[in-house]
């Protein structure tokens, strides 16, 4: 509840790592947007993974306290501890599976300790979860939900999962799809807008923003390029442990006009320098880059993963493929024709403007933290 002195309420954010991707763009977006109407702290399992805290605006009420290890084998004494860090604040919120020891710790200790409610965001998996659910994982997640004051997800697979799978219940399940602010997108980006990028005379720039992490398997992206080098060249955006097996991929491949702009701030200013948006990745729920790109107007050649085929416009849905072979097709038949990358676009950013605008997620996050802080209001 939130403190009837009329102080913001506390929030505290609990993140297996907290290098910026999707979610962790989306929560600090929520946090620059709400200002000064909550503090914010944040902890991370792997507390060196931190680099999304560069994104917060200095202004904002924020920071980072010591935390018990949030990961490693279940340990009574651990959850104790972690409960009484939660105990500390007005509303806990953790994200995905690197959280879930948070989560299983609120389950246990709330029945002993005063602690606040918890909601719990999924947006996707591990790597090692792409091919299927872990079935321990599985037991793990229905228990430890269960405690749960809500279950975000954003996409209607994950909604899907939660329900059937994780087994929890239709009124404790919110589906909140991603959101940008649209009009943003519109402006044309200046051209050095992606630092140190030179661009090959008389190719096209396909791009991806992206972890660097094998879950989003760049490589694959890579090897359906090459075969079209001679007027593709690649523009990746993001950082990770996965730098340098992408560039040896691209060096075996020949490619070496490659682009690894590292984290971009703003993909408003650069998204639109691009001519193809591109998504290889082996798991995605509802990835916020590719509402970016089609912001921007761009075509998209992306894996079948997901949402993805529900989220582009129905003109570019042909272009939504199952394996390596139709990424590459797909880039190769988008690169041959300017009208049809344009109309393409063109619809993309209208689908974008329709369903995708922030200010609907917006709401929905208010709402829902306010109703969990029995302050409807608080948050907007």
């Amino acid at each position: 509840m939130a403190d009837p002195s009329g102080a913001p309420p506390r929030l505290l954010h609990i993140h297996g790592s907290f290098t910026l991707g999707g979610k962790e763009a989306r929560a600090v977006r929520l946090m620059n947007l709400w200002g000064g109407r909550a503090h914010h702290s944040i902890v991370s399992a792997d507390p060196d993974a931190m680099d999304a805290r560069a994104a917060i605006d200095p202004a904002i009420h924020v920071d980072f306290p010591p935390s018990p290890p949030l990961k490693g084998r279940p340990n009574p004494a651990r959850f104790r501890a972690i409960g009484r860090l939660l105990s500390n604040f007005d509303l806990v919120l953790t994200y995905n599976w690197g959280a879930m020891d948070a989560v299983m710790s609120h389950r246990l200790c709330a029945p002993f300790m005063r602690l606040p409610p918890l909601i719990h965001h999924e947006d996707g998996f591990n790597a090692d979860e792409t091919a299927g659910l872990k079935a321990r994982r599985t037991l793990y997640r229905r228990l430890a939900l269960g405690g749960s004051f809500a279950v975000v997800v954003p996409s209607i697979r994950l909604e899907h999962i939660t329900r059937h799978v994780w087994r929890q219940p239709h009124c404790r399940i919110h589906l909140i799809q991603n959101g940008i602010d649209v009009a943003r997108y519109v402006a044309t980006p200046a051209p050095d807008a992606i630092p140190g990028l030179v661009r090959s005379p008389g190719k096209l720039l396909v791009g991806t923003l992206a972890g660097l992490r094998p879950v989003k398997n760049i490589p694959r992206l890579i090897r359906a390029i090459a075969p079209h080098r001679d007027r593709l060249q690649l523009v990746v955006v993001g950082e990770g442990p996965e730098r340098q097996a992408i560039l040896a991929e691209a060096e075996r491949h020949g490619i070496d006009d490659l682009h690894m702009a590292g984290f971009l701030p703003d993909p408003w200013r650069y998204v639109g320098l691009l001519d193809i948006f591109a998504l290889s990745s082996d798991s995605e729920q509802f990835p916020i880059s590719l509402v970016e790109a089609m912001a921007a107007g761009l075509p998209v050649a992306s894996m079948d993963v997901g949402d993805v085929a529900q989220m582009v416009a129905p003109e570019n849905r042909a272009y939504v493929v199952a394996d390596e072979q139709g990424l590459s097709q797909a880039l190769e038949t988008l690169s041959g024709s300017a009208e049809l990358r344009a109309r393409l676009g063109a619809a993309n950013r209208a689908r974008a403007c329709r369903d995708f605008d922030e200010a609907t997620m917006v709401e929905a996050y208010a709402a829902l933290y306010g109703e969990a802080l029995s302050s409807p209001h608080i948050l907007r």
